[in-house]
């Protein structure tokens, strides 16, 4: 057993506050791949983490390295990736893993490295393909599984300043994020769903070197993304030997999908949406829109499905219709398949965030919502989507809706018929 640790409860290795100092260190120290030198990044606390010395306990952005009570470290570390697509339940899903205290939760890393491309000047972008993007994703993807947190720096904007920044995307989605060591106020205040106005309040900029402190000191690592295609795009992920990884790959009737984003990007759909209220296809209505997601959904679904041999044991697709359904079963099949048992904690999140009496219609109010009465909401597109658009989605997705068991519709009445279910009985196991 390493120096300055002892055996924990539940397997676990719990290490005084100064060992886990020198073990980030040496950990970032191997890690650190961004601009800015280790020296640069750890200046302070990890030059002598043998003295914790006072002016520490004075500037709140470190006093967290001084209080062992956040110590436990579990290694190796796993990691989780939940892959999906725009509008396909990813929040909710997401919030599961979320609420377990061994899970270290990041909600979208990837819309900074997106941004910083968008941003970039018309002559960078215009030599920009799809494979550099791609490759951005992954790199970034990695630094992060290995708690290498101050890689964000390359895409957040504006920059961080001594390694502290306001503007990590959906930072309140993770509550690794808004609790101890990264946030002191959290031990109290911070509540069992994400408050988008709770915690940069109290907790104020994100110091990312106390992030990657609180990464390390957790055994597992689970980031959710809908910015990579397909899951092949992942496989020099699943093949490194760095990285213990497991893909949940969350899918989504097509249908639905489209119903919810038409609600929640009215500005992107705007074609859509007028098509939908008017009976009438406009001219200029992107079909790609959903015949793209079709493409990469069912290119993902056969390519696990098929069990390749650099996904066995990584890959388990989930259908967000049957965790909407069956919470508590389908978030158990999720925690085994990750290694995990599934605390008392989260089968209180699941109770209170899957009977809400929230009414259908305002689930978007808030485009990341994730309370809502899930049976009620499974299935409720077919309430908002025209009987036109139900049947062109169908003619364009059809062999994703075979693949994945997603019954088709004739007539409007048939749609509307909620007694009625297009979900089929159909049974995933994790790839083996």
């Amino acid at each position: 057993m390493r120096e300055g640790c002892r055996a924990g409860g539940g397997g676990r290795m719990e290490c005084s506050w100064k060992t886990v100092l020198l073990l980030v260190c040496a950990s970032l120290g191997v890690q650190y791949t961004a601009i800015r030198t280790l020296r640069d990044s750890m200046s302070g606390p990890c030059q002598r983490a043998y003295r914790c010395r006072s002016r520490y306990h004075r500037d709140s952005r470190w006093a967290a390295l001084c209080d062992d009570s956040w110590m436990p470290v579990e290694l190796p570390q796993k990691h989780i990736l939940l892959f999906a697509t725009t509008r396909s339940g990813s929040s909710f899903t997401g919030q599961l893993l979320n609420q377990h205290p061994g899970i270290f939760y990041v909600f979208e890393p990837l819309y900074h490295v997106q941004q910083a491309f968008t941003n970039s000047s018309s002559r960078l972008r215009r030599t920009l393909d799809r494979r550099a993007l791609l490759g951005a994703y992954r790199d970034l993807l990695l630094n992060l599984y290995t708690c290498d947190l101050h890689f964000m720096e390359n895409y957040i904007r504006p920059e961080a300043q001594d390694h502290i920044t306001s503007s990590f995307f959906r930072r309140s989605s993770s509550h690794a994020l808004c609790s101890p060591p990264v946030c002191l106020e959290g031990a109290v205040a911070m509540s069992d769903s994400p408050d988008e106005i709770w915690c940069p309040k109290k907790c104020g900029a994100l110091n990312l070197t106390l992030a990657a402190m609180s990464c390390m000191s957790r055994g597992h690592v689970a980031i959710k993304t809908v910015r990579i295609p397909e899951v092949g795009d992942l496989r020099t992920l699943t093949e490194d030997p760095r990285l213990d990884l497991k893909i949940i790959h969350l899918v989504r009737d097509p249908r639905a999908i489209l119903a919810s984003r038409i609600m929640a990007f009215s500005d992107q759909f705007r074609a859509w949406k007028i098509w939908n209220a008017t009976g009438r296809q406009p001219r200029y209505v992107d079909l790609s829109q959903i015949t793209s997601t079709c493409k990469d959904m069912s290119a993902s679904a056969e390519s696990g499905l098929q069990r390749p041999a650099w996904l066995r044991g990584r890959y388990m697709l989930v259908r967000y219709e049957d965790l909407a359904l069956h919470p508590n079963a389908g978030a158990t099949a999720i925690y085994r398949f990750v290694g995990l048992e599934m605390e008392d904690r989260v089968r209180m999140w699941i109770l209170k965030n899957t009977n809400s009496n929230v009414s259908a219609p305002s689930e978007w109010n808030y485009k990341y919502s994730t309370t809502r009465n899930s049976k009620a909401t499974a299935e409720s597109w077919r309430l908002r989507l025209s009987f036109d658009i139900v049947k062109t989605i169908q003619n364009l997705c059809s062999d994703t809706l075979a693949l994945l068991g997603y019954k088709q519709v004739h007539s409007a009445a048939e749609l509307r018929n909620l007694s009625q279910s297009l979900v089929e009985h159909r049974t995933f196991q994790p790839v083996a």
